[in-house]
């Protein structure tokens, strides 16, 4: 099945199209690094009422705001099913053109409302943000800049076939070619997922996604690049994600490299391995860890620019909670 192009579209929200994303908890955001490496992080959006994007981002995870500034090609895709309610889901790529305008929102109204009300469904524990004493700390989390998506380009097509050891060997302690493969860079960590987002780049420059599978090789991961995908030659990345039912759970990483093409396939030599948050083989310092970095990322965003903190309106997010409470 070769994927499907509509340059140019509109996402109408009730269509099938716009009801899929819409059912997706999860999406794959991919913007141009300084250098121009193609980075995805996975993220929550809303596809607004005239056919656009709408993904936020606190203050303490800035960069993708920053990246979208400097250059706005960007790639979304909506490739993880779980807890969809989807019975037969596609990934949906959405390539497009963003921007960010360095404002920040804290007050919950119009499709900023919608967004928060929604996560407080899809994810019960963000509702406890809003209670005291953990509002001490989580300020920054509703501090938001907001990144409108115009879409270009839509692109569908299935789902990686997968298999318990689909992504796997990248763990393994066996060899290829007689070249040991147990240190290669973030082995251990794909070796938990069946199948990786790739984000690369296409001829012109512009980030692009696709889920598919990797096997590892004496000096890379060995990935598979469905028909019709055409990256090229250079920096790209390999993502992995997961959440639950209840977008809970979390864990992220992102392996980046370089991707280069040989007479057998694509390969992604791996050059540096990022976890943000919770690490694969979580420690009891990560939850610590994260809220000193994004306070501290948060801090910085506000006093470059001679800011004051925001003052957040605790009262109107709760009143946004499915119970109503503001308590």
């Amino acid at each position: 099945m070769l994927a499907m192009q509509q340059p140019s579209v509109s996402i109408a929200p009730g269509s099938a199209l716009g009801t899929a994303i819409s059912a997706y908890r999860t999406c794959e955001l991919a913007t141009l690094a300084k250098d121009g490496t193609p980075v995805a992080w996975p993220t929550s959006g809303l596809l607004r009422q005239d056919g656009t994007i709408m993904i936020t981002t606190s203050l303490g995870y800035p960069q993708k705001a920053f990246n979208v500034r400097r250059d706005p090609r960007v790639a979304v895709l909506f490739s993880d099913p779980t807890a969809s309610g989807l019975t037969q889901p596609e990934q949906i790529l959405v390539r497009g053109t963003a921007d960010c305008p360095d404002e920040v929102h804290t007050e919950p109204t119009g499709d900023l409302g919608a967004f928060w009300a929604q996560m407080f469904q899809r994810q019960p524990v963000s509702r406890t943000y809003l209670n005291w004493p953990a509002t001490m700390f989580t300020d920054f989390y509703f501090m938001r800049l907001l990144i409108t998506v115009t879409p270009t380009e839509v692109t569908t097509r299935p789902l990686p076939t997968t298999t318990a050891t689909a992504a796997g060997g990248a763990a393994s302690t066996s060899t290829e070619g007689g070249s040991p493969v147990e240190g290669l860079v973030g082995a251990q960590v794909l070796a938990a997922y069946p199948s990786v987002v790739l984000a690369a780049l296409d001829g012109s420059g512009a980030p692009l996604l696709v889920r598919t599978t990797v096997t590892v090789g004496a000096d890379g991961y060995r990935v598979v690049v469905p028909d019709g995908v055409e990256p090229v030659e250079g920096p790209a990345s390999l993502l992995v994600h997961q959440h639950d039912a209840q977008l809970w759970n979390l864990h992220n990483a992102n392996v980046r490299g370089e991707l280069v093409r040989g007479t057998d396939g694509w390969m992604l030599r791996p050059r540096r391995l990022i976890e943000p948050a919770a690490r694969h083989r979580p420690r009891r310092t990560d939850s610590l860890r994260t809220v000193r970095t994004t306070r501290a990322a948060t801090r910085r965003y506000l006093e470059r620019r001679g800011w004051k903190r925001p003052t957040i309106p605790w009262a109107v997010y709760r009143a946004l909670r499915p119970d109503g409470s503001s308590r």
